[in-house]
């Protein structure tokens, strides 16, 4: 009988993914993993994050403490949920925020994890300031979402309104209605 013995690696990885560390850091699925993507309780997205994350972790000691609940993909977007120390950690560090940003094709947006509606929307809002998350409804009996945000909306706004209002749509099935404090001049 012969046994064979892998070692992915001599350093432990804490870095906690929706798929196991082994995979993880080898980006080879496991028939366990591979069948949890094919029966969809894993997301592609899923995968690649956490491919991402332990090749970064292995780069950079915080990202080793985070846990990756899962991952999900919005037209060429990442929406990462996260565990809300993990959310702190990188909103603090612009250059951690970017070197995160760097490592995926799409924009990144980092959400907690299991965040109702309205803190969903706080994390994808953010940094900007929400004044007011409203009901309303539509003619013919839609329900929408309106938000209410500090500022006006000018070529230079942080954020692209299209894309979080596409994300929240697509992910949470909320529609939005974006206003802004301040009209445009």
């Amino acid at each position: 009988m012969i046994y064979l013995l892998v070692f992915a690696s001599k350093k432990s990885i804490s870095l906690r993914t929706p798929i196991c560390s082994f995979d993880a850091m080898n980006g080879i699925l496991c028939p366990q993993c591979e069948s949890k993507l094919d029966q969809g309780t894993l997301t592609k997205a899923d995968v690649d994050a956490s491919i991402k994350l332990v090749k970064l972790s292995q780069k950079i000691p915080q990202i080793e403490k985070f846990t990756l609940n899962s991952c999900r993909g919005s037209n060429g977007n990442y929406v990462l949920y996260l565990n809300s120390p993990d959310i702190m950690t990188v909103r603090q560090s612009r250059e951690l925020y970017r070197i995160l940003q760097g490592e995926f094709d799409g924009k990144i947006w980092l959400v907690h994890q299991g965040s109702d509606d309205k803190k969903f929307i706080e994390d994808v809002f953010f940094p900007i300031k929400i004044l007011g998350i409203n009901q309303v409804w539509a003619p013919g009996g839609l329900q929408k979402t309106k938000v209410i945000v500090s500022g006006k909306k000018t070529p230079r706004f942080p954020i692209d309104v299209d894309k979080v209002v596409a994300i929240s749509h697509d992910l949470r099935k909320i529609d939005l209605v974006v206003e802004f404090e301040r009209k445009q001049e």
